[in-house]
């Protein structure tokens, strides 16, 4: 299956089975911009509790915080949000679309290097077991040409971005004979920068009233609450503060599904430290995150680091971690040296000290920062398109969500063969102990293989079905989501076989 088939049949699924629909649907919808179903909203919240978990309740030196989404005006300042946080967006003239001039450039790049891992590949089917992949990628012509490329092409983004030289990125547009996605023409307008941040008002008078923004990131409120954190935590360096929580980015170029939109949910971690060993500190969570993800039994050869070219002006090291997605490698998560940017920034415009007093050293200092920042709305992405498998079956084929069972928005369902003779009942019975437990499903309509079908498109590790002789030796039928084997068990003995396939513990185990 073709990639961007597979993408489209899994934005197909996400809506006919509860996950993801389309925001204010009945009134046509609201461009990039979703509602997360019945089963979304259960596997959101699993994937928000992992991270959560594995943060503040693994991590001693880690505590968490709920800021608020409006902050006083002063904050967006400081961070260079105001003056900073603009997108360079070019218009295609014929098919009036527009574009960030940088995605165009960094897609064009893109397409060097599937040439070359084209390349790569022929060569290892052509070389079998002999054949060095690094060697190749060295000294071969056709590749180390399209390298240099690469770098060539970077290092002029790179430098046009930083500069803000917009007619030098347009310039660079051209002369790759960038072209349109849509009308395949090069008729471009020039690059202007657009600033991404919502304004609003607040205030009972509106002529009155003051223009605030609702948050483009979580990660001010932490800096702001710094002080409030370490004195009353009595926290010594180092010390991390994590928080959960919607963001909001006027994005004009939204695509993608849920992978970039206008409201979205953030996971942040920002970690404060010594100043000079932010780099052993960069270092050891690049590691623990990428630890964090592979801890999921995703595929590993489907993760990548991607240092960045362009450091974003309070940063001295960034790197994303990457996945393949449908569409191609893209960021899930960034990790950032931050310096002493924001609290140095804060100082300055609030007239307030954010400093830590260090009874090690017996001085006053603002503690530099490494920050850890995912999105839930991509990670979502990634799982379920991680799991989405269309397989044959004896019976025909049958499409599974191989969700990771931790984060399963249904745990176990549980059916009566038939809907009569008592088997309700049981069913009923079992449902209510173990729903205390677990998220649980009861079911009794259709055949039991409708049935299966219906949860194995959910992602639900385990079915257990009641039957007839249920009523007389107490066992039941479980069915493994992943490998449809059934086995017959005691009744009592449910909660611990589910519990030991869906439990946290051993993915935190991993980490």
């Amino acid at each position: 299956m073709v990639q961007e088939e597979l993408f489209k049949k899994l934005i197909a699924h996400c809506k006919e089975y509860g996950f993801i629909f389309p925001s204010s649907e009945i009134y046509d919808g609201l461009s990039a911009v979703y509602d997360y179903g019945q089963n979304g909203v259960e596997l959101k919240n699993n994937i928000k509790r992992y991270w959560w978990d594995s943060m503040v309740k693994l991590n001693e030196n880690i505590v968490g915080l709920d800021s608020a989404i409006f902050m006083h005006p002063e904050i967006w300042k400081a961070s260079g949000h105001v003056g900073a946080f603009n997108d360079p967006l070019i218009d295609n003239k014929d098919s009036k679309k527009r574009y960030r001039a940088d995605v165009l450039i960094e897609d064009h790049m893109a397409k060097i290097e599937d040439k070359i891992e084209k390349e790569v590949e022929k060569a290892r089917k052509r070389f079998g077991e002999t054949f060095d992949e690094a060697m190749f990628r060295q000294t071969n012509p056709r590749v180390v040409e399209n390298l240099e490329k690469i770098e060539d092409i970077r290092k002029r983004m790179v430098q046009t971005l930083e500069s803000g030289d917009l007619e030098g990125v347009r310039q660079l547009i051209v002369d790759l004979e960038i072209v349109c996605p849509v009308s395949g023409s090069r008729n471009w307008t020039e690059v202007r920068q657009f600033n991404l941040m919502f304004e609003t008002k607040v205030g009972s008078v509106s002529e009155d009233a003051n223009t605030i923004y609702l948050r483009p990131e979580t990660a001010q409120g932490i800096f702001v609450n710094f002080l409030n954190v370490q004195k009353t935590g009595r926290m010594k360096l180092p010390f991390g503060i994590a928080q959960i929580g919607k963001a909001f980015r006027n994005e004009i170029v939204a695509r993608q599904f849920i992978f970039r939109m206008r409201e979205f949910e953030q996971m942040e971690m920002q970690f404060f430290l010594r100043p000079g060993e932010e780099m052993k500190w960069y270092e050891y969570w690049k590691e623990a995150r990428l630890r964090w993800h592979k801890a999921l039994g995703t595929n590993p050869a489907k993760y990548r680091y991607h240092n960045h070219d362009k450091l974003a002006h309070y940063a001295n090291a960034a790197c994303d971690i990457e996945f393949e997605f449908p569409f191609g490698f893209k960021e899930v998560e960034g990790i950032h040296s931050r310096t002493d940017f924001d609290l140095s920034n804060h100082t300055k415009f609030s007239g307030k000290k954010l400093q830590y007093f260090d009874p090690e050293t017996n001085e006053n200092y603002i503690p530099f920062v490494v920050e850890t920042s995912i999105g839930v709305d991509r990670m979502f992405l990634l799982i379920m398109a991680s799991a989405y498998t269309e397989e044959k079956v004896d019976d025909g084929e049958r499409i599974v969500l191989r969700i990771p069972p931790a984060l399963a928005p249904v745990k176990v369902a549980v059916f009566p063969l038939i809907k009569k003779d008592g088997l309700p009942e049981l069913a009923r019975t079992i449902l209510n102990d173990i729903k205390l437990d677990f998220n649980c499903h009861y079911d009794e309509k259709d055949t039991i293989g409708k049935r299966y079908r219906r949860h194995d498109a959910i992602g639900t590790p385990y079915c257990i079905t009641v039957d007839h002789q249920s009523l007389e030796d107490g066992m039941v039928t479980i069915r493994d989501r992943d490998t449809m084997v059934q086995e017959r068990i005691p009744i009592d003995r449910i909660r611990a076989i589910v519990e030991e396939k869906v439990s946290y513990r051993k993915l935190f185990e991993q980490l």
